[in-house]
């Protein structure tokens, strides 16, 4: 019970601090920066943040990493750079609302392969709370009028889902556990190093600026949202949600992660003007009824002996380093 009220509260931080990136990427790309510019900063600096806490959490202990560097590199190539670089190609050839639909599909991905891999089925509950976060979050993304659609937007936008389901189900990988923290490190490290190549060899336009920013008309440094993208966005987010997802199991985190689209929306508000409309408000409490539904129909996917082993290990609360 401990675990899964520490796992609740990892997810829901989890969700807000990715919701700032996009208020904090959209300031940045106003200004000149491309988003591959923006993404690769983001991972590099977040990697560079974690570098002093990973290396005294691993504390001489190589073999950690040696151990579970098939993992590593997965979340770093797919989980970190793959699913940003997916998602940035499908919004060349999508409305912006319908390729985060696809991405967030990646929840029922995550669901098929619990069930399909290591037997669990969806209750009736889960599979109602899941229809009706989905159902909330086509409201939430406001999804009326003109869309752009196109094969080959769906299928990036897939692809995106796929990548996220990977990083759900990679985060709560529960063999010999590297620490939250080490593993966010790793893969960041594999991620930014992926998105480097990439923009060296045109994949991606990795494109920076240093002229000012616009918060909701008040203007500030670059650095200001950068630091903001790396280290709330990125640092905080990606040790949380490996917390939350170890705790809580992938199917249940990835669920309270489609909250992460509601953060981004008040952030969005808050920071650059763009007040929700009442539909999406009213998809905002669907969204929320969904993911109660899902956590109330799903029992514990963690076995008790795993619940055991991260409460000896006294898996470290996401803090600014």
């Amino acid at each position: 019970m401990r675990a899964g009220a520490i796992g609740l509260g990892l997810a829901v931080t989890s969700a807000a601090t990715f919701g700032t990136s996009g208020p904090f990427g959209a300031a940045l790309m106003g200004a000149g920066w491309t988003p591959g510019g923006a993404v690769t900063v983001r991972i590099a600096l977040a990697a560079l943040i974690l570098t002093v806490p990973a290396l005294v959490q691993l504390r001489g202990r190589w073999a950690l990493l040696r151990r579970h560097w098939g993992a590593v590199v997965a979340y770093g190539l797919i989980a970190v750079a793959g699913c940003q670089l997916f998602f940035f190609n499908a919004i060349e050839h999508l409305s912006v609302g319908v390729a985060l639909l696809l991405e967030y599909s990646g929840t029922v991905l995550v669901v098929a392969w619990m069930w399909l891999r290591h037997g669990q089925r969806p209750s009736r509950l889960t599979v109602t709370g899941g229809a009706l976060a989905i159902g909330g979050l086509v409201l939430v993304l406001d999804l009326t009028g003109a869309q752009r659609v196109s094969l080959v937007g769906v299928a990036w936008g897939l692809t995106a889902a796929a990548g996220l389901a990977t990083y759900f189900i990679l985060s709560a990988h529960a063999g010999d556990l590297l620490p939250p923290i080490v593993m966010a490190w790793a893969g960041m490290v594999m991620g930014a190093l992926t998105l480097a190549v990439a923009g060296l060899v045109g994949l991606v336009s990795i494109r920076t600026a240093s002229s000012d920013v616009s918060f909701n008309g008040h203007h500030t440094s670059w650095v200001v949202p950068v630091v903001g993208m790396s280290l709330v966005a990125a640092v905080i987010a990606y040790v949380a949600g490996i917390g939350a997802a170890r705790r809580l199991g992938p199917r249940v985190a990835s669920f309270v992660g489609l909250s992460e689209v509601l953060f981004a929306i008040v952030f969005a508000w808050v920071l650059l003007g763009q007040r929700p409309g009442v539909l999406q408000a009213v998809g905002g409490v669907i969204v929320l009824a969904g993911i109660a539904l899902v956590r109330a129909g799903d029992p514990d996917e963690l076995p008790a002996e795993v619940e055991a082993t991260l409460e000896q290990r006294e898996i470290p609360l996401p803090v600014a380093p």
